[in-house]
C-alpha cells in the first residue's frame, strides 16, 4: 500500500538537499528513484519539508536507511528528520494532456 512520509529536517538547509540530490543522480522534475510515486521539498522557518508519496513503507525505509541518511550526514545536515507515515487513500499521477 502507498505511504505518505513527511519529513522535517532541522536546520537543514535546500543548498544541502541539492548536494544530496546531486549524489543519487536525481535532478529537479526528473524522475524519482525507484518505487517513488511523487516528492517536493521547500524550506520553512530555517528547516527543510519533504513529503515523499513511495509504494511501500518497506521500500521507503529501505532507501532511507541506504541512502538519505548516509547521503544527508555527508551534506552536513545537522539531525536526522523527524518523521511521520500516513497510509495514502488515493493519489494522481501526471496528466499527458496538461
Amino acid at each position: 500500500m502507498a505511504v505518505a512520509i513527511i519529513m522535517e529536517f532541522k536546520g537543514a538547509t535546500l543548498a544541502q538537499y541539492k548536494e544530496v540530490n546531486q549524489k543519487m543522480g536525481l535532478t529537479p522534475g526528473g524522475p524519482g528513484p525507484a518505487g517513488s510515486i511523487s516528492h517536493r521539498a521547500a524550506e520553512s522557518d530555517g528547516n527543510l519539508l519533504i513529503t515523499d508519496v513511495r509504494e511501500s513503507r518497506e521500500q521507503y525505509d529501505k532507501f532511507a536507511q541506504e541512502k538519505i541518511g548516509p547521503l544527508s550526514k555527508e551534506a552536513g545536515f545537522p539531525a536526522p528528520p523527524t518523521t511521520t507515515y500516513y497510509e495514502v487513500a488515493n493519489y494522481f499521477t501526471p496528466n499527458p494532456a496538461s
